[in-house]
């Protein structure tokens, strides 16, 4: 190292001009190459340059993803590659930044790729208090064409029972699943509103157990296991609705849904009472049609 990247190792502030002789260094110490605009190669007025990880194990996804943005904005890119640890640390070093890639757009720098997709317009800022509705969209919606293709494959009318005991059990399953990639968060969130888990706490934790079996159970369409796939949907469903209208409706409360999981934006609400309903009517049919 040299002297000049021993005292830039101690900068506090990060460069935010790429005119700085730093930046200017590092363009040229590095290797990459030089990506001109497809439409606009001499246009000058959207200049970018990106410094990202390109090594032999390893090239960072998020510097793909800002390289990909930068060409379909049709910018002139200065891509520059970080080959190894060392230039790794002398670009987070010099730039007083933590992560990369780091780009810079007509001079100022933006920042990491979050920022870039947002300086882009590919993106809206993220916030903590953000509430989203995409988990669940996104559950429901591949459940109800995995529906469709069965109905299609077995000639079965979409708008009959047997179509929604269906699209109700992909969706428990999948549910689920979610649930138990992450099982203690959410058990947490899950404690923040249900009434048996918090008598029970141990509920929380067998909750998307019963899920699971339950929804399978009403694919596996079998007698016997229906009267308690029947049992465990009715008896779930009953409790879920009860304290969702409680949290939300008779208490105020303005929670997360743990239906697709404990780390979700999901707002608890009709979309949770609305997974309960289904549970509670599936479960009611199923035990109609047993006895």
């Amino acid at each position: 190292m040299t002297d000049n990247t021993q005292d830039i190792s101690k900068q506090a502030n990060p460069i935010n001009d790429a005119n700085n002789p730093q930046v200017k260094n590092l363009i040229e110490r590095l290797s990459g190459e030089h990506i001109s605009s497809g439409n606009n190669s001499d246009n000058k007025a959207k200049q970018a340059i990106i410094f990202r990880m390109v090594m032999d194990k390893h090239i960072c996804p998020f510097g793909l993803k800002s390289l990909d943005a930068l060409k379909h904005a049709d910018y002139d890119i200065i891509d520059r590659h970080i080959t190894n640890d060392e230039e790794n640390k002398l670009v987070k070093n010099t730039l007083g930044v933590k992560t990369t890639p780091q780009t810079f757009i007509n001079g100022k720098r933006i920042g990491g790729n979050d920022d870039l997709q947002v300086f882009l317009g590919n993106a809206e800022p993220e916030s903590e208090d953000d509430t989203s509705y995409t988990p669940i969209i996104a559950v429901f919606g591949v459940t109800a064409l995995m529906t469709l293709a069965l109905c299609w494959a077995s000639s079965v009318s979409v708008l009959s029972m047997q179509a929604l005991m269906w699209f109700v059990a992909f969706s428990m399953c999948v549910l689920a699943i979610k649930k138990l990639e992450d099982l203690q968060s959410f058990s947490t969130g899950f404690l923040g509103y249900d009434l048996l888990a918090r008598k029970v706490v141990r509920y929380a934790y067998v909750y998307p157990f019963f899920e699971a079996f339950a929804g399978v159970s009403m694919l596996a369409n079998q007698p016997w296991l229906s009267v308690i796939a029947g049992i465990v949907s009715l008896s779930i469903g009953l409790i879920g609705g009860v304290s969702v209208i409680k949290a939300v409706y008779i208490d105020k409360r303005e929670l997360k849904c743990a239906c697709v999981g404990g780390n979700s934006n999901v707002p608890l609400g009709a979309i949770s009472l609305t997974e309960n309903v289904m549970m509670v009517v599936m479960g009611a049919y199923m035990l109609s049609q047993a006895f």
